[in-house]
Protein backbone atom coordinates (compact mmCIF):
# COMPACT_ATOMS: atom_id res chain seq x y z
CA UNK A 1 0.00 0.00 0.00
CA UNK A 2 1.08 3.48 -0.74
CA UNK A 3 2.01 6.01 1.69
CA UNK A 4 0.45 9.25 2.66
CA UNK A 5 3.14 11.70 3.25
CA UNK A 6 2.80 14.88 5.35
CA UNK A 7 5.85 17.26 4.79
CA UNK A 8 5.78 19.99 7.73
CA UNK A 9 8.16 22.43 6.95
CA UNK A 10 8.46 21.66 3.42
CA UNK A 11 9.48 25.37 1.86
CA UNK A 12 13.17 24.89 3.59
CA UNK A 13 16.06 24.16 2.40
CA UNK A 14 15.45 20.12 2.64
CA UNK A 15 11.94 20.50 2.17
CA UNK A 16 12.04 21.99 -1.07
CA UNK A 17 13.98 18.98 -2.92
CA UNK A 18 12.74 16.04 -0.79
CA UNK A 19 8.71 16.98 -1.69
CA UNK A 20 10.02 16.62 -5.54
CA UNK A 21 11.93 13.07 -4.93
CA UNK A 22 8.95 11.66 -3.02
CA UNK A 23 6.08 13.28 -5.78
CA UNK A 24 8.60 11.66 -8.11
CA UNK A 25 9.04 8.37 -6.20
CA UNK A 26 4.97 7.62 -4.98
CA UNK A 27 3.15 10.09 -6.76
CA UNK A 28 1.74 13.60 -6.51
CA UNK A 29 -1.46 12.26 -4.87
CA UNK A 30 0.77 10.32 -2.11
CA UNK A 31 2.58 13.62 -0.60
CA UNK A 32 0.91 16.67 1.08
CA UNK A 33 3.43 19.40 1.55
CA UNK A 34 3.06 22.13 4.49
CA UNK A 35 4.64 25.07 5.77
CA UNK A 36 4.13 28.41 7.40
CA UNK A 37 3.89 30.79 4.17
CA UNK A 38 2.44 29.48 0.99
CA UNK A 39 4.29 26.89 -1.50
CA UNK A 40 4.65 25.80 -4.95
CA UNK A 41 4.55 22.44 -5.39
CA UNK A 42 4.19 19.85 -7.82
CA UNK A 43 1.86 18.40 -5.29
CA UNK A 44 -1.02 19.37 -2.63
CA UNK A 45 0.55 22.03 -0.39
CA UNK A 46 -1.51 23.34 2.53
CA UNK A 47 -0.38 26.38 5.77
CA UNK A 48 0.44 24.60 8.77
CA UNK A 49 1.96 26.09 11.86
CA UNK A 50 3.64 23.50 13.80
CA UNK A 51 2.66 24.86 17.28
CA UNK A 52 -1.09 24.22 15.91
CA UNK A 53 -1.72 20.39 17.52
CA UNK A 54 -4.88 20.61 16.37
CA UNK A 55 -4.30 21.53 12.54
CA UNK A 56 -1.92 19.11 12.50
CA UNK A 57 -4.49 16.63 14.24
CA UNK A 58 -6.91 17.63 11.29
CA UNK A 59 -4.96 17.29 8.77
CA UNK A 60 -3.86 13.90 9.00
CA UNK A 61 -7.12 12.78 9.55
CA UNK A 62 -8.29 14.60 6.85
CA UNK A 63 -6.03 13.78 4.07
CA UNK A 64 -5.52 10.20 5.97
CA UNK A 65 -1.44 10.72 6.47
CA UNK A 66 0.50 7.62 7.40
CA UNK A 67 3.74 8.71 7.31
CA UNK A 68 5.29 12.74 8.76
CA UNK A 69 8.46 14.22 8.05
CA UNK A 70 8.86 16.87 10.13
CA UNK A 71 11.63 19.42 9.31
CA UNK A 72 10.26 22.41 10.50
CA UNK A 73 13.02 24.26 13.09
CA UNK A 74 14.92 27.62 13.70
CA UNK A 75 18.47 26.62 13.04
CA UNK A 76 21.85 27.27 14.65
CA UNK A 77 22.84 30.92 13.24
CA UNK A 78 19.75 32.33 13.33
CA UNK A 79 18.39 30.32 16.31
CA UNK A 80 21.09 32.12 18.60
CA UNK A 81 19.30 35.77 17.82
CA UNK A 82 16.18 34.42 19.98
CA UNK A 83 17.27 31.60 21.85
CA UNK A 84 13.67 30.93 23.92
CA UNK A 85 11.67 31.39 20.64
CA UNK A 86 13.81 28.63 19.15
CA UNK A 87 13.38 26.42 21.92
CA UNK A 88 9.95 27.18 21.57
CA UNK A 89 9.48 26.19 17.85
CA UNK A 90 11.54 23.39 17.85
CA UNK A 91 10.77 21.48 20.48
CA UNK A 92 7.07 21.81 20.69
CA UNK A 93 6.79 21.17 17.27
CA UNK A 94 8.46 18.19 17.54
CA UNK A 95 6.13 16.87 20.81
CA UNK A 96 2.99 18.46 19.09
CA UNK A 97 4.54 15.45 15.45
CA UNK A 98 5.35 12.73 18.13
CA UNK A 99 1.86 13.01 19.99
CA UNK A 100 0.31 12.91 16.54
CA UNK A 101 1.87 10.07 15.63
CA UNK A 102 1.06 8.10 18.92
CA UNK A 103 -2.78 8.99 18.57
CA UNK A 104 -3.02 8.16 15.29
CA UNK A 105 -0.72 5.53 15.17
CA UNK A 106 0.97 6.45 12.12
CA UNK A 107 3.71 4.27 10.29
CA UNK A 108 6.78 6.26 10.52
CA UNK A 109 7.83 9.99 11.35
CA UNK A 110 11.56 10.86 10.35
CA UNK A 111 13.16 13.83 12.37
CA UNK A 112 16.36 15.92 11.35
CA UNK A 113 18.96 15.93 13.42
CA UNK A 114 22.43 18.17 13.45
CA UNK A 115 26.01 17.84 13.90
CA UNK A 116 25.01 20.69 16.28
CA UNK A 117 24.30 17.98 18.98
CA UNK A 118 28.26 17.69 19.14
CA UNK A 119 30.40 20.00 21.43
CA UNK A 120 33.92 21.09 22.70
CA UNK A 121 33.43 17.15 24.89
CA UNK A 122 32.86 15.26 21.78
CA UNK A 123 35.87 13.75 19.51
CA UNK A 124 36.29 16.31 16.73
CA UNK A 125 37.97 13.91 13.95
CA UNK A 126 35.98 10.84 12.85
CA UNK A 127 33.21 11.10 15.41
CA UNK A 128 31.86 8.14 16.47
CA UNK A 129 28.15 7.37 16.53
CA UNK A 130 28.21 6.94 20.84
CA UNK A 131 29.85 10.25 20.85
CA UNK A 132 29.10 12.61 24.25
CA UNK A 133 26.73 15.30 23.16
CA UNK A 134 27.44 18.27 24.70
CA UNK A 135 26.11 20.84 22.01
CA UNK A 136 26.64 25.05 22.52
CA UNK A 137 23.69 25.97 20.75
CA UNK A 138 20.48 26.63 21.72
CA UNK A 139 19.81 24.68 18.20
CA UNK A 140 22.02 21.57 19.00
CA UNK A 141 20.31 21.15 22.54
CA UNK A 142 16.76 21.70 20.82
CA UNK A 143 18.05 18.62 18.64
CA UNK A 144 19.57 16.65 21.46
CA UNK A 145 16.86 17.08 23.38
CA UNK A 146 15.09 15.47 20.08
CA UNK A 147 16.85 12.72 19.86
CA UNK A 148 16.03 11.38 23.18
CA UNK A 149 12.28 12.27 22.89
CA UNK A 150 11.82 10.11 19.42
CA UNK A 151 14.18 7.17 21.40
CA UNK A 152 11.93 7.84 24.18
CA UNK A 153 8.35 7.61 22.30
CA UNK A 154 9.78 4.29 20.31
CA UNK A 155 10.45 2.61 23.66
CA UNK A 156 7.74 3.85 25.51
CA UNK A 157 4.98 3.73 22.79
CA UNK A 158 6.21 2.06 19.72
CA UNK A 159 5.70 4.70 17.53
CA UNK A 160 8.62 4.02 14.80
CA UNK A 161 10.16 7.65 14.52
CA UNK A 162 13.65 7.67 12.51
CA UNK A 163 16.63 10.28 12.30
CA UNK A 164 19.86 11.36 10.53
CA UNK A 165 21.97 14.12 12.38
CA UNK A 166 22.67 15.80 9.25
CA UNK A 167 26.12 17.52 8.47
CA UNK A 168 26.17 21.13 6.45
CA UNK A 169 23.99 20.56 3.39
CA UNK A 170 24.92 22.32 -0.14
CA UNK A 171 21.82 21.97 -2.81
CA UNK A 172 21.32 24.50 -5.70
CA UNK A 173 17.16 24.08 -5.43
CA UNK A 174 17.65 26.74 -2.67
CA UNK A 175 19.04 29.38 -0.86
CA UNK A 176 20.76 28.98 2.84
CA UNK A 177 18.22 29.42 5.70
CA UNK A 178 19.92 30.03 8.58
CA UNK A 179 22.84 27.90 9.17
CA UNK A 180 26.16 27.92 10.08
CA UNK A 181 27.19 25.90 7.34
CA UNK A 182 25.30 28.45 5.12
CA UNK A 183 28.81 29.89 3.55
CA UNK A 184 29.31 26.44 1.70
CA UNK A 185 26.22 27.61 -0.81
CA UNK A 186 26.40 31.05 -0.33
CA UNK A 187 29.67 31.16 -2.05
CA UNK A 188 28.53 29.14 -5.27
CA UNK A 189 26.32 32.31 -5.92
CA UNK A 190 28.79 34.58 -5.66
CA UNK A 191 30.99 32.17 -8.17
CA UNK A 192 28.42 32.10 -10.70
CA UNK A 193 27.99 35.76 -10.90
CA UNK A 194 31.83 36.76 -10.64
CA UNK A 195 31.64 38.41 -7.72
CA UNK A 196 34.26 37.94 -4.89
CA UNK A 197 32.90 36.30 -1.74
CA UNK A 198 33.35 37.12 1.76
CA UNK A 199 33.29 34.14 4.15
CA UNK A 200 31.74 33.96 7.89
CA UNK A 201 34.01 31.52 9.14
CA UNK A 202 38.13 31.52 8.82
CA UNK A 203 39.88 29.74 5.95
CA UNK A 204 41.01 26.45 7.53
CA UNK A 205 37.63 25.95 9.82
CA UNK A 206 37.12 22.67 8.69
CA UNK A 207 33.24 20.82 8.84
CA UNK A 208 31.14 17.73 7.69
CA UNK A 209 29.15 18.31 4.75
CA UNK A 210 27.09 16.37 2.64
CA UNK A 211 25.45 17.11 -1.09
CA UNK A 212 21.48 17.77 -0.97
CA UNK A 213 20.94 15.13 -3.70
CA UNK A 214 23.37 12.54 -1.12
CA UNK A 215 21.11 14.02 2.01
CA UNK A 216 17.59 13.25 0.45
CA UNK A 217 18.30 9.95 -0.94
CA UNK A 218 19.39 8.82 2.56
CA UNK A 219 16.81 9.89 4.41
CA UNK A 220 14.07 8.11 2.05
CA UNK A 221 16.32 5.31 2.00
CA UNK A 222 16.49 5.62 5.63
CA UNK A 223 12.27 5.34 5.97
CA UNK A 224 12.22 2.69 3.24
CA UNK A 225 14.57 0.31 5.17
CA UNK A 226 12.68 -2.76 7.37
CA UNK A 227 11.87 -2.12 10.59
CA UNK A 228 14.37 -4.51 11.50
CA UNK A 229 17.45 -2.97 10.19
CA UNK A 230 16.97 0.44 12.26
CA UNK A 231 19.56 0.11 15.43
CA UNK A 232 19.67 3.21 16.38
CA UNK A 233 16.47 5.13 17.71
CA UNK A 234 18.12 8.76 18.62
CA UNK A 235 19.57 9.53 15.20
CA UNK A 236 22.26 8.10 12.92
CA UNK A 237 25.45 9.17 11.90
CA UNK A 238 25.43 10.46 8.43
CA UNK A 239 28.01 12.22 6.25
CA UNK A 240 29.68 13.11 2.77
CA UNK A 241 32.62 14.90 3.15
CA UNK A 242 34.54 17.24 4.89
CA UNK A 243 36.13 20.18 4.05
CA UNK A 244 37.62 23.77 5.00
CA UNK A 245 36.43 27.34 3.50
CA UNK A 246 39.78 27.40 1.89
CA UNK A 247 39.44 23.76 -0.07
CA UNK A 248 36.29 24.99 -1.61
CA UNK A 249 37.43 28.05 -2.61
CA UNK A 250 40.19 25.86 -4.55
CA UNK A 251 38.18 23.74 -5.65
CA UNK A 252 35.61 26.29 -7.41
CA UNK A 253 39.13 27.88 -8.49
CA UNK A 254 39.72 25.16 -11.14
CA UNK A 255 36.19 26.24 -12.77
CA UNK A 256 36.27 29.73 -12.43
CA UNK A 257 39.85 31.18 -12.40
CA UNK A 258 38.82 34.52 -11.56
CA UNK A 259 36.87 34.13 -8.57
CA UNK A 260 38.40 35.65 -5.45
CA UNK A 261 37.52 35.27 -1.92
CA UNK A 262 38.17 37.00 1.54
CA UNK A 263 37.56 35.87 4.94
CA UNK A 264 35.90 38.17 7.91
CA UNK A 265 35.13 35.50 10.86
CA UNK A 266 32.24 36.81 12.77
CA UNK A 267 29.71 34.75 15.82
CA UNK A 268 29.60 31.72 13.53
CA UNK A 269 32.99 30.82 13.68
CA UNK A 270 32.48 30.60 17.15
CA UNK A 271 29.42 28.09 16.62
CA UNK A 272 31.49 26.15 13.87
CA UNK A 273 34.58 25.74 16.52
CA UNK A 274 32.22 23.42 19.08
CA UNK A 275 31.15 21.40 16.08
CA UNK A 276 33.44 18.68 15.01
CA UNK A 277 35.64 17.97 11.24
CA UNK A 278 34.78 14.78 10.54
CA UNK A 279 31.87 11.78 11.25
CA UNK A 280 32.23 7.95 11.29
CA UNK A 281 29.25 7.15 9.74
CA UNK A 282 29.84 3.00 9.47
CA UNK A 283 26.85 1.82 12.17
CA UNK A 284 24.49 3.70 9.04
CA UNK A 285 26.42 2.26 6.64
CA UNK A 286 26.72 -1.54 8.24
CA UNK A 287 22.73 -0.91 9.25
CA UNK A 288 20.94 0.01 5.76
CA UNK A 289 23.67 0.31 3.67
CA UNK A 290 24.54 4.06 3.17
CA UNK A 291 26.88 5.14 0.75
CA UNK A 292 27.39 8.84 -0.27
CA UNK A 293 27.82 9.40 -4.53
CA UNK A 294 29.46 12.59 -4.27
CA UNK A 295 33.00 13.59 -3.05
CA UNK A 296 33.95 17.38 -2.98
CA UNK A 297 35.10 17.68 -6.65
CA UNK A 298 32.15 16.25 -7.80
CA UNK A 299 29.76 18.21 -5.88
CA UNK A 300 31.50 21.88 -7.22
CA UNK A 301 31.56 20.31 -10.60
CA UNK A 302 27.54 19.77 -10.63
CA UNK A 303 26.61 22.67 -8.08
CA UNK A 304 28.57 25.30 -10.94
CA UNK A 305 26.77 23.13 -13.81
CA UNK A 306 23.46 23.65 -12.13
CA UNK A 307 23.92 27.54 -11.18
CA UNK A 308 24.89 28.32 -14.26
Amino acid sequence: MKPKILIIGAGGQIGTVLVESLVKRYGTGAVIASDLKELQTPCASIQLDVLDANKIAQTIEQHQITQIYHLAAILSAKGEQNPIRTWNINMEGLLNVLEAGRTFNLDKIFYPSSIAVFGKATPKVNTPQDAPLVPETVYGISKEAGENWCNYYYKRYGLDVRSLRYPGLIGYQSLAGGGTTDYAVDIFHYAVKNKDYTCFLNKDTRLPMMYMSDAVRATIELMETDKSNIKIRTSYNVSGMSFSPEEIYNEIKKHLPNFNIDYKADYREEIARSWVESINDSQARKDWNWKEQYDLEKMVADMIKHLS
